[in-house]
C-alpha cells in the first residue's frame, strides 16, 4: 500500500500533468489488451499529447477547482486521461482512429480550452482540421488577392505590348 507522501506526489504529478491541461478527455479502458493499451499510447505520443491511467479517488483530489472536476462522477472503474497543450484536434483524432480499430475503449468526456464536452462532442472535434491545415488554409486565402493582384499588374504591360504589336504589324501591312 502506498504511503501518504507517496500517494501526495501522485497527486501533485497529476496536478501538473492532467489537471491543468487546457484539453483532456476521459477514456474507459476496460477490456483493453497490452498491446493494445501500448498501441494507443504510441498513437497519443505521436500527437503531442500524453496518456495517463489514473488512481480514481487521488485524480478526483487533484481536479478539485480545476476543469476536470466538472466529470467527477466519471471517475469511475478502469479510468485514464488522455491529454495534451495546444491542438486538441490531433489528440481527438489519435483517440477515435484508436476506438475505430479497438472499440472496447469509451469516451467518458474531456476538456477543450477548459470547456467541457460529452462524449459525442469527440468525434466532430476529430473531424475539424488540424491547426496546420487552418493556418495554410488562412495563408492562401490571403495570399489570393495579392496574387491575383499581381496578375492583373502584370498583364497591363503584356497588354499594351500586344495592342503595340498589332499597331505595327497593321503599319506593316
Amino acid at each position: 500500500m502506498a504511503t501518504r507522501s507517496e500517494k501526495q506526489a501522485t497527486i501533485e504529478s497529476y496536478q501538473d500533468g492532467m489537471a491543468s491541461a487546457p484539453h483532456a478527455f476521459l477514456v474507459s479502458f476496460k477490456g483493453i489488451t497490452v498491446p493494445q493499451v501500448t498501441e494507443l499510447r504510441d498513437k497519443i505520443r505521436e500527437s503531442g499529447g500524453k496518456y495517463e491511467v489514473v488512481k480514481n479517488t487521488l485524480a478526483l483530489r487533484a481536479v478539485e477547482g480545476k476543469g476536470l472536476e466538472h466529470f467527477k462522477d466519471e471517475f469511475k472503474g478502469p479510468t485514464a486521461v488522455a491529454y495534451i497543450g495546444d491542438d486538441p484536434v490531433a489528440l481527438a483524432k489519435a483517440l477515435t482512429t484508436f476506438r475505430k480499430e479497438a472499440p472496447v475503449i469509451e469516451f467518458k468526456g474531456g476538456l477543450v480550452d477548459g470547456k467541457p464536452v460529452s462524449p459525442d462532442d469527440l468525434e466532430d472535434i476529430a473531424n475539424l482540421p488540424s491547426r496546420e491545415e487552418l493556418i495554410a488554409k488562412l495563408v492562401f486565402l490571403l495570399q489570393s488577392p495579392i496574387t491575383n493582384m499581381v496578375r492583373t499588374l502584370a498583364a497591363i504591360p503584356k497588354g499594351f505590348v500586344v495592342v503595340l504589336d498589332q499597331i505595327a504589324q497593321q503599319k506593316d501591312g
